[in-house]
Protein backbone atom coordinates (compact mmCIF):
# COMPACT_ATOMS: atom_id res chain seq x y z
CA UNK A 1 0.00 0.00 0.00
CA UNK A 2 1.33 3.11 -0.66
CA UNK A 3 0.98 6.44 1.50
CA UNK A 4 0.88 9.76 -0.46
CA UNK A 5 3.14 11.82 2.12
CA UNK A 6 5.76 9.64 1.13
CA UNK A 7 5.87 10.56 -2.16
CA UNK A 8 9.02 11.72 -3.16
CA UNK A 9 10.84 9.91 -0.13
CA UNK A 10 13.60 7.77 -0.85
CA UNK A 11 13.59 4.44 0.36
CA UNK A 12 15.52 4.03 3.40
CA UNK A 13 15.53 4.47 7.12
CA UNK A 14 13.38 7.57 6.53
CA UNK A 15 10.84 5.95 4.87
CA UNK A 16 11.08 3.41 7.12
CA UNK A 17 10.41 5.91 10.20
CA UNK A 18 7.62 7.92 8.81
CA UNK A 19 5.82 3.82 7.78
CA UNK A 20 6.01 3.44 11.81
CA UNK A 21 4.74 6.76 13.24
CA UNK A 22 1.96 6.60 11.12
CA UNK A 23 1.53 3.32 11.69
CA UNK A 24 1.57 4.39 15.65
CA UNK A 25 -0.74 7.08 14.93
CA UNK A 26 -3.32 4.97 13.39
CA UNK A 27 -2.36 2.10 15.58
CA UNK A 28 -3.34 4.15 18.88
CA UNK A 29 -6.70 5.77 17.40
CA UNK A 30 -7.89 2.46 16.40
CA UNK A 31 -7.21 1.31 20.21
CA UNK A 32 -8.72 4.05 21.90
CA UNK A 33 -11.66 3.61 20.08
CA UNK A 34 -12.08 0.06 20.86
CA UNK A 35 -10.71 0.87 24.40
CA UNK A 36 -14.14 3.32 24.95
CA UNK A 37 -16.51 0.65 22.91
CA UNK A 38 -15.19 -1.24 25.48
CA UNK A 39 -15.95 0.87 28.23
CA UNK A 40 -19.12 1.18 27.72
CA UNK A 41 -20.16 -1.86 26.84
CA UNK A 42 -18.69 -3.07 30.46
CA UNK A 43 -21.19 -0.20 31.55
CA UNK A 44 -24.03 -1.74 29.98
CA UNK A 45 -23.62 -5.18 30.88
CA UNK A 46 -22.65 -4.60 34.61
CA UNK A 47 -24.63 -1.36 35.28
CA UNK A 48 -26.08 -2.32 39.27
CA UNK A 49 -22.17 -3.71 40.27
CA UNK A 50 -20.92 -0.83 42.05
CA UNK A 51 -17.33 -1.78 41.97
CA UNK A 52 -17.17 -2.42 37.98
CA UNK A 53 -18.52 1.21 37.72
CA UNK A 54 -16.15 2.74 40.17
CA UNK A 55 -13.39 1.05 37.82
CA UNK A 56 -14.49 2.20 34.52
CA UNK A 57 -14.84 5.56 36.08
CA UNK A 58 -11.78 5.63 38.29
CA UNK A 59 -8.92 4.25 36.50
CA UNK A 60 -10.77 5.10 32.79
CA UNK A 61 -7.76 7.33 31.80
CA UNK A 62 -5.31 5.01 33.46
CA UNK A 63 -6.29 1.65 31.19
CA UNK A 64 -7.05 4.06 28.40
CA UNK A 65 -3.05 5.44 28.36
CA UNK A 66 -2.12 1.72 29.25
CA UNK A 67 -3.79 0.70 26.12
CA UNK A 68 -2.67 3.49 23.89
CA UNK A 69 1.26 2.66 24.77
CA UNK A 70 0.50 -0.82 24.70
CA UNK A 71 -0.79 -0.34 20.66
CA UNK A 72 2.44 1.43 20.43
CA UNK A 73 4.94 -0.77 21.34
CA UNK A 74 3.24 -3.68 18.93
CA UNK A 75 4.10 -1.40 16.32
CA UNK A 76 7.72 -1.11 17.16
CA UNK A 77 7.96 -4.62 17.62
CA UNK A 78 6.94 -5.08 14.07
CA UNK A 79 9.22 -1.54 12.59
CA UNK A 80 11.85 -2.74 10.13
CA UNK A 81 15.45 -2.67 12.36
CA UNK A 82 16.66 0.11 9.97
CA UNK A 83 14.00 2.59 11.62
CA UNK A 84 15.79 5.36 13.17
CA UNK A 85 15.76 5.58 17.08
CA UNK A 86 14.08 2.11 17.36
CA UNK A 87 15.98 1.06 19.81
CA UNK A 88 15.23 3.85 22.28
CA UNK A 89 12.05 4.44 21.15
CA UNK A 90 11.17 1.08 22.55
CA UNK A 91 13.20 0.98 25.24
CA UNK A 92 10.94 4.33 26.51
CA UNK A 93 7.64 2.95 25.27
CA UNK A 94 8.39 -0.17 27.62
CA UNK A 95 9.30 2.33 30.84
CA UNK A 96 6.52 4.21 29.88
CA UNK A 97 3.55 0.92 29.68
CA UNK A 98 5.56 -0.41 33.17
CA UNK A 99 4.57 3.26 34.54
CA UNK A 100 0.81 2.83 33.23
CA UNK A 101 0.68 -0.12 34.59
CA UNK A 102 1.38 0.96 38.06
CA UNK A 103 -0.83 3.55 37.49
CA UNK A 104 -3.50 1.68 36.87
CA UNK A 105 -3.09 -0.73 39.21
CA UNK A 106 -3.09 2.35 41.70
CA UNK A 107 -6.18 3.37 40.17
CA UNK A 108 -7.49 0.16 40.41
CA UNK A 109 -7.06 0.08 44.19
CA UNK A 110 -8.69 3.18 44.75
CA UNK A 111 -11.59 1.95 43.08
CA UNK A 112 -11.89 -1.27 45.39
CA UNK A 113 -11.42 1.06 48.24
CA UNK A 114 -14.49 3.68 46.91
CA UNK A 115 -16.62 0.36 46.47
CA UNK A 116 -15.84 -0.64 50.08
CA UNK A 117 -16.43 2.82 52.21
CA UNK A 118 -19.47 3.06 49.47
CA UNK A 119 -21.30 0.02 50.39
CA UNK A 120 -20.38 0.76 53.98
CA UNK A 121 -21.30 4.18 54.93
CA UNK A 122 -20.70 5.19 58.56
CA UNK A 123 -22.00 8.67 58.79
CA UNK A 124 -24.99 6.37 61.00
CA UNK A 125 -25.56 6.36 64.64
CA UNK A 126 -24.40 2.75 65.16
CA UNK A 127 -21.16 3.13 63.38
CA UNK A 128 -18.48 0.57 64.88
CA UNK A 129 -18.71 -2.24 61.79
CA UNK A 130 -18.07 0.55 59.24
CA UNK A 131 -15.45 2.25 61.12
CA UNK A 132 -13.50 -0.64 61.57
CA UNK A 133 -13.82 -1.52 57.94
CA UNK A 134 -13.29 1.95 56.65
CA UNK A 135 -10.19 1.80 58.93
CA UNK A 136 -8.91 -1.39 57.36
CA UNK A 137 -10.00 -0.10 53.79
CA UNK A 138 -7.69 2.99 54.50
CA UNK A 139 -4.62 1.52 55.68
CA UNK A 140 -4.18 -1.53 53.35
CA UNK A 141 -4.92 1.14 50.44
CA UNK A 142 -1.64 2.89 51.59
CA UNK A 143 -0.19 -0.09 51.80
CA UNK A 144 -0.87 -1.68 48.66
CA UNK A 145 0.07 1.39 47.21
CA UNK A 146 3.80 1.60 48.72
CA UNK A 147 3.81 -2.26 47.60
CA UNK A 148 2.43 -0.92 44.30
CA UNK A 149 4.77 1.31 43.80
CA UNK A 150 8.11 -0.21 45.10
CA UNK A 151 7.31 -2.58 42.43
CA UNK A 152 7.06 -0.60 39.28
CA UNK A 153 9.94 1.53 40.65
CA UNK A 154 11.94 -1.99 40.70
CA UNK A 155 10.82 -3.29 37.04
CA UNK A 156 11.31 0.12 35.30
CA UNK A 157 14.82 -0.21 37.28
CA UNK A 158 15.45 -3.62 36.07
CA UNK A 159 14.76 -2.51 32.67
CA UNK A 160 18.16 -0.73 33.01
CA UNK A 161 21.35 -1.93 31.36
CA UNK A 162 23.59 -3.18 33.87
CA UNK A 163 20.75 -3.20 36.28
CA UNK A 164 20.71 -6.79 37.65
CA UNK A 165 24.45 -6.89 38.30
CA UNK A 166 24.56 -3.85 40.10
CA UNK A 167 22.09 -5.62 42.46
CA UNK A 168 24.12 -8.53 42.39
CA UNK A 169 27.07 -6.80 43.51
CA UNK A 170 25.21 -5.06 46.48
CA UNK A 171 23.63 -8.28 47.51
CA UNK A 172 27.19 -9.86 47.58
CA UNK A 173 28.46 -6.41 49.61
CA UNK A 174 25.52 -6.50 51.98
CA UNK A 175 27.45 -6.30 55.18
CA UNK A 176 28.18 -2.76 56.10
CA UNK A 177 26.10 -1.11 53.45
CA UNK A 178 23.05 -3.45 54.80
CA UNK A 179 23.36 -2.82 58.19
CA UNK A 180 23.21 1.11 57.37
CA UNK A 181 19.90 0.62 54.84
CA UNK A 182 18.60 -1.42 57.41
CA UNK A 183 18.82 1.84 60.08
CA UNK A 184 18.12 4.47 57.84
CA UNK A 185 14.50 2.78 56.88
CA UNK A 186 13.97 1.49 60.30
CA UNK A 187 11.44 4.07 60.88
CA UNK A 188 10.10 3.53 57.21
CA UNK A 189 9.53 -0.36 57.61
CA UNK A 190 8.65 0.10 61.48
CA UNK A 191 5.54 2.57 60.62
CA UNK A 192 4.49 0.10 57.76
CA UNK A 193 4.84 -2.70 59.82
CA UNK A 194 2.51 -1.00 62.45
CA UNK A 195 -0.40 0.27 59.87
CA UNK A 196 -0.88 -3.30 59.26
CA UNK A 197 -0.89 -4.27 62.71
CA UNK A 198 -3.29 -1.00 63.56
CA UNK A 199 -5.69 -2.23 60.12
CA UNK A 200 -5.85 -6.02 61.68
CA UNK A 201 -5.98 -6.05 65.57
CA UNK A 202 -7.53 -2.41 65.42
CA UNK A 203 -6.43 -0.70 68.69
CA UNK A 204 -7.89 2.36 66.93
CA UNK A 205 -10.60 3.02 64.27
CA UNK A 206 -11.38 5.94 62.51
CA UNK A 207 -13.83 8.74 64.45
CA UNK A 208 -12.79 6.71 67.91
CA UNK A 209 -12.36 8.86 70.69
CA UNK A 210 -9.21 8.60 72.47
CA UNK A 211 -7.03 9.74 75.04
CA UNK A 212 -3.43 9.94 74.07
CA UNK A 213 -1.24 11.60 76.63
CA UNK A 214 -4.03 13.62 78.30
CA UNK A 215 -5.78 14.92 75.49
CA UNK A 216 -9.56 14.14 74.56
CA UNK A 217 -9.82 14.14 71.12
CA UNK A 218 -11.09 11.86 68.01
CA UNK A 219 -9.27 10.11 65.42
CA UNK A 220 -9.55 12.12 62.18
CA UNK A 221 -7.34 10.29 59.61
CA UNK A 222 -4.95 7.31 59.79
CA UNK A 223 -2.13 7.80 56.94
CA UNK A 224 0.42 5.50 56.45
CA UNK A 225 2.63 6.82 58.66
CA UNK A 226 0.81 8.60 61.37
CA UNK A 227 -2.19 9.69 62.91
CA UNK A 228 -4.33 13.05 63.18
CA UNK A 229 -6.30 13.23 66.38
CA UNK A 230 -8.60 16.07 66.51
CA UNK A 231 -8.62 17.51 69.91
CA UNK A 232 -11.89 19.38 70.95
CA UNK A 233 -10.46 22.43 70.68
CA UNK A 234 -9.97 21.86 67.15
CA UNK A 235 -6.43 21.33 67.52
CA UNK A 236 -4.56 18.58 66.25
CA UNK A 237 -2.44 16.43 67.37
CA UNK A 238 0.11 14.64 64.90
CA UNK A 239 1.42 10.63 66.48
CA UNK A 240 3.41 8.19 64.79
CA UNK A 241 1.52 4.98 63.78
CA UNK A 242 4.10 3.15 66.07
CA UNK A 243 3.68 4.80 69.05
CA UNK A 244 -0.15 3.01 69.33
CA UNK A 245 1.50 -0.11 69.84
CA UNK A 246 4.30 0.55 72.20
CA UNK A 247 2.75 2.73 74.77
CA UNK A 248 -0.74 2.73 76.28
CA UNK A 249 -3.39 4.94 75.78
CA UNK A 250 -7.36 5.28 76.67
CA UNK A 251 -10.12 4.42 73.73
CA UNK A 252 -13.81 4.98 74.19
CA UNK A 253 -15.11 3.12 71.34
CA UNK A 254 -12.96 0.42 71.41
CA UNK A 255 -16.49 -1.82 71.44
CA UNK A 256 -19.07 0.40 71.42
CA UNK A 257 -19.46 4.56 71.23
CA UNK A 258 -22.26 4.50 74.54
CA UNK A 259 -20.68 5.85 77.61
CA UNK A 260 -21.51 6.33 81.17
CA UNK A 261 -21.29 9.91 82.34
CA UNK A 262 -20.84 11.38 86.52
CA UNK A 263 -21.95 14.08 87.73
CA UNK A 264 -20.51 14.91 91.67
CA UNK A 265 -22.51 17.39 93.86
CA UNK A 266 -21.71 18.41 97.89
CA UNK A 267 -24.57 18.91 99.56
CA UNK A 268 -25.15 19.12 103.12
CA UNK A 269 -26.89 16.40 104.81
CA UNK A 270 -30.16 17.84 105.51
CA UNK A 271 -31.12 17.51 101.86
CA UNK A 272 -34.11 14.70 101.78
CA UNK A 273 -32.45 12.50 99.15
CA UNK A 274 -35.34 10.62 97.59
CA UNK A 275 -36.49 14.18 96.76
CA UNK A 276 -33.14 14.95 94.52
CA UNK A 277 -33.45 11.56 93.50
CA UNK A 278 -37.28 11.53 91.91
CA UNK A 279 -35.54 15.12 90.45
CA UNK A 280 -32.70 13.79 88.74
CA UNK A 281 -34.86 10.85 87.25
CA UNK A 282 -37.25 13.59 85.59
CA UNK A 283 -34.31 15.66 84.42
CA UNK A 284 -32.91 12.33 82.32
CA UNK A 285 -36.11 11.77 81.30
CA UNK A 286 -36.76 15.20 79.98
CA UNK A 287 -33.01 15.34 78.60
CA UNK A 288 -32.74 14.39 74.25
CA UNK A 289 -28.73 13.12 74.99
CA UNK A 290 -29.93 10.48 77.58
CA UNK A 291 -30.29 6.94 75.80
CA UNK A 292 -32.40 5.28 78.33
CA UNK A 293 -30.22 2.80 79.91
CA UNK A 294 -28.16 4.23 83.10
CA UNK A 295 -30.05 6.70 85.59
CA UNK A 296 -28.89 6.41 89.41
CA UNK A 297 -28.13 8.80 91.92
CA UNK A 298 -26.29 7.45 94.99
CA UNK A 299 -24.68 9.32 98.07
CA UNK A 300 -21.07 7.76 97.68
CA UNK A 301 -18.76 9.56 100.42
CA UNK A 302 -19.21 11.68 103.31
CA UNK A 303 -17.75 14.17 105.11
CA UNK A 304 -17.26 16.08 108.41
CA UNK A 305 -19.06 18.77 106.91
CA UNK A 306 -21.39 17.73 103.73
CA UNK A 307 -21.93 14.31 101.65
CA UNK A 308 -21.02 13.60 97.87
CA UNK A 309 -24.40 12.67 95.94
CA UNK A 310 -23.04 10.93 92.30
CA UNK A 311 -25.12 10.89 89.65
CA UNK A 312 -24.48 8.70 86.68
CA UNK A 313 -26.38 8.43 83.44
CA UNK A 314 -25.78 7.24 80.22
CA UNK A 315 -25.21 8.08 76.66
CA UNK A 316 -24.93 7.35 73.41
CA UNK A 317 -21.94 8.45 72.44
CA UNK A 318 -19.19 10.82 74.60
CA UNK A 319 -20.26 14.28 73.05
CA UNK A 320 -23.70 13.57 74.29
CA UNK A 321 -22.13 12.40 77.26
CA UNK A 322 -20.87 15.60 78.29
CA UNK A 323 -23.85 17.79 76.92
CA UNK A 324 -25.90 15.41 79.30
CA UNK A 325 -23.62 15.81 82.05
CA UNK A 326 -23.67 19.95 81.76
CA UNK A 327 -27.26 20.03 81.58
CA UNK A 328 -28.43 17.74 84.79
CA UNK A 329 -25.40 19.93 86.81
CA UNK A 330 -27.08 22.86 85.76
CA UNK A 331 -30.77 21.80 86.17
CA UNK A 332 -29.85 19.82 89.72
CA UNK A 333 -27.78 23.20 90.84
CA UNK A 334 -31.17 25.36 89.98
CA UNK A 335 -33.43 22.69 91.92
CA UNK A 336 -31.73 22.73 95.02
CA UNK A 337 -31.26 26.45 94.85
CA UNK A 338 -34.97 27.18 94.46
CA UNK A 339 -36.46 24.31 97.00
CA UNK A 340 -33.97 23.49 99.37
CA UNK A 341 -31.46 26.36 99.68
CA UNK A 342 -30.52 25.22 103.06
CA UNK A 343 -29.01 22.17 101.82
CA UNK A 344 -26.11 23.48 99.75
CA UNK A 345 -22.75 23.59 101.37
CA UNK A 346 -22.41 25.63 104.51
CA UNK A 347 -19.64 25.83 107.47
CA UNK A 348 -21.18 25.09 111.06
CA UNK A 349 -19.79 26.48 113.97
CA UNK A 350 -20.57 25.84 117.60
CA UNK A 351 -20.37 29.15 119.82
CA UNK A 352 -19.79 27.81 123.53
CA UNK A 353 -22.92 29.42 125.67
CA UNK A 354 -21.78 32.21 128.15
CA UNK A 355 -23.26 32.19 132.21
CA UNK A 356 -25.29 35.17 133.16
CA UNK A 357 -22.98 37.33 135.25
CA UNK A 358 -20.06 36.32 133.03
CA UNK A 359 -17.20 38.25 133.66
CA UNK A 360 -16.33 41.28 131.33
CA UNK A 361 -13.48 39.81 130.43
CA UNK A 362 -15.27 36.86 129.23
CA UNK A 363 -17.61 38.79 126.64
CA UNK A 364 -14.76 40.76 125.36
CA UNK A 365 -13.15 36.68 124.63
CA UNK A 366 -16.49 35.73 123.42
CA UNK A 367 -16.48 39.47 121.28
CA UNK A 368 -13.38 38.34 119.90
CA UNK A 369 -13.90 34.75 119.02
CA UNK A 370 -17.45 35.88 117.19
CA UNK A 371 -14.98 38.62 115.20
CA UNK A 372 -12.37 35.90 114.16
CA UNK A 373 -15.59 33.71 112.66
CA UNK A 374 -17.65 36.67 110.71
CA UNK A 375 -14.16 38.19 109.20
CA UNK A 376 -11.61 35.39 109.94
CA UNK A 377 -9.38 38.32 111.39
CA UNK A 378 -7.95 38.29 114.60
CA UNK A 379 -8.61 40.78 116.92
CA UNK A 380 -5.68 42.96 118.76
CA UNK A 381 -5.36 42.08 122.50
Amino acid sequence: MELPFLNGVEPGPLQSGLIVAAAAVVAVVIAVILHRIGIVLVRKLVRNRPYTTNVTRIAFRASQVCVALFAIRVVLTAAPDDTPGLRSLSYLCTVALILALTWFVMRCIVSVSATVIQLNPYDVADNLKARRILTQTRVLTRSAYFIVGLLGFSFVLLTLPGARQFGASLLASAGVAGLVAGIAARPVLGNFIAGLQIAFSQPIRLDDVLIVNGEWGRVEEITGTFVVVRIWDERRMIVPLQWFIENPFENWTHTSSTILGTVFLWLDFCLPVEKLRAEFERVCKQAPQWDGRVCVLQVTDASDRAMQIRMLVSAQNSGNAFDLRCAIRESMIAFIARDYPEALPRLRSAIDPVEIGASSDQGRNLADRLGDIIDGSPRQA
